[in-house]
């Protein structure tokens, strides 16, 4: 009986220390999640205005007879490239199962063959694991990247692209709903597929040199703040799931130290009520 209390006692201790471990993560990853929300919303405005930006200018290039902008070429798909965004580091619950889980569907949806961009650790090891070309791999990029660091992902899919080694490049990254919903998404990349406008929605802006050299200048600029946008919201998806897991770890380890001191408490009555009955049965027996 004291084996078992010793026992008990020591998985409450141990218990409790990881409760600590656990609540104290979920604080860090509830104040990166507040830091990574903040930086999605201050880059949406400006996603949104060179979204309607690009399609104005996208109407009033398909009402010319010049040839294609390259990274508006629709073209017979070949070789899909994918730019997987998962995180460097697990404990967030099923956030990067969910991702890899959506990516493999798009892989097998793909006509061709599929090459991988993986941005994180998670997503590289995947790909490495299902035996997918790997093309390229960045991780490390931290909490708080730059357009900067990430510019570098960009540069690879628009030059390969443009070289026509790939026809297609998808995106694929956590959306950050909420705290408590983070939605995987696979979307097209390039050929950038711009909004179509009506009259009454054109801007009407005089474009200096030409719409034309505007737009071939602004569709890269588009694709680099796809992807670091993208980023972005993975990052902030990987903080709020880690402190939804963190928690719900915190809660298990409460719950299950508060059954096992309940049980402890018992072992130590029943150990009582042991010791009581022999020194009752050890008086009876002297005074017989």
């Amino acid at each position: 009986m004291a084996t078992n209390t010793r026992a008990l006692k020591r998985r409450i201790v141990s218990l409790g220390n990881t409760a600590k471990i656990t609540k104290a993560m979920q604080m860090i990853a509830a104040s990166k999640m507040r830091r990574a929300h903040e930086m999605v919303v201050a880059g949406r405005p400006y996603a949104e205005k060179i979204e309607g930006l690009l399609a104005d200018l996208a109407a009033i290039e398909q009402a010319s007879e010049e040839a294609v902008v390259p990274l508006l070429d629709i073209r017979p798909v070949k070789k899909t490239a994918l730019v997987l965004v998962t995180s460097d580091r697990g404990l967030c619950g099923g956030l990067n199962a969910n991702m890899n889980r959506a990516a493999a569907n798009a892989i097998r949806a793909s006509d061709g063959d599929v090459t991988v961009i993986s941005v994180g650790k998670k997503g590289r090891d995947f790909i490495v694991r299902s035996g997918t070309e790997l093309l390229a791999t960045f991780d490390g990029l931290g909490d708080r990247p730059t357009l900067e660091d990430t510019r570098a992902i960009s540069s690879i899919v628009i030059s390969e692209f443009e070289k026509r080694n790939i026809d297609r490049v998808l995106l694929g990254y956590t959306d950050f709903v909420n705290s408590a919903v983070q939605k995987p998404v696979v979307k097209t990349l390039i050929p950038v597929e711009p909004a179509e406008l009506d009259s009454a929605q054109a801007a009407g802006y005089i474009y200096e040199p030409s719409p034309r050299e505007v737009l071939e200048e602004l569709l890269p600029r588009f694709v680099e703040m796809e992807i670091y946008h993208a980023i972005l919201e993975a990052i902030a998806s990987e903080h709020s799931a880690r402190m939804v897991a963190m928690q719900a770890a915190t809660d298990a380890a409460s719950d299950l130290a508060t059954d096992l001191t309940l049980a402890l408490n018992k072992a130590r009555q029943e150990s009582i009520t042991a010791e009581l009955l022999d020194i009752v049965g050890g008086v009876a027996a002297v005074e017989r």
